[in-house]
């Protein structure tokens, strides 16, 4: 049976839309999934079930849970890990290296808008949906937010830091 990790885009993060993660476990039951697992506060949802496109999963999820979801296959989460550009960074500074997991892969002008809109020391690399960040000085200060990153990309996306990235690569083994 498939594994599925979905991505809940601003759950519980500075005290904005508040969701119990037992309350997502249960409704992952409800709607039929198996096993459902959530890693930590922030919206990061491990579930096994039918074998249906990561689309079809965000369709039932999304409108339960009102907020944006973005899914990726557990298989897909393997590549996501093997295709970090910045492993030197991953290993030395976790928390500072970023992955956005995106709706849509954005094409080669709109990564270029990307980067001539950095101001910092901020460095991005695009690899099919996913956009590794490293963010040298930290998000919180950051120039380079989630929504002009959205913006630029023309795409929705969510972020996960190179931490917990590891952990649901183990919790969707």
């Amino acid at each position: 049976m498939p594994v599925y990790i979905a991505l809940l885009r601003g759950i519980n993060v500075g005290g904005n839309k508040k969701v119990a993660m037992a309350d997502v476990r249960a409704l992952a039951t409800r709607l039929g999934f198996e096993e459902p697992k959530t890693l930590l506060q922030s919206g990061n949802l491990v579930i096994r079930g039918k074998k249906q496109t990561t689309t079809a999963v965000e369709r039932l999820l999304r409108p339960e849970l009102d907020c944006e979801v973005i899914v990726r296959t557990a298989d897909e989460w393997k590549d996501i890990v093997a295709n970090n550009p910045f492993r030197d960074e991953a290993k030395s500074d976790p928390g500072h290296t970023i992955v956005m997991c995106l709706h849509d892969a954005p094409d080669a002008a709109a990564v270029k808008a990307l980067r001539e809109a950095i101001v910092g020391r901020e460095v991005v690399e695009v690899r099919g949906r996913e956009a590794y960040f490293i963010y040298p000085d930290g998000m919180g200060r950051s120039k380079l937010t989630h929504g002009l990153i959205e913006k630029k990309l023309g795409t929705k996306g969510t972020a996960r830091n190179w931490n917990t990235v590891l952990k649901l690569l183990e919790a969707s083994s």
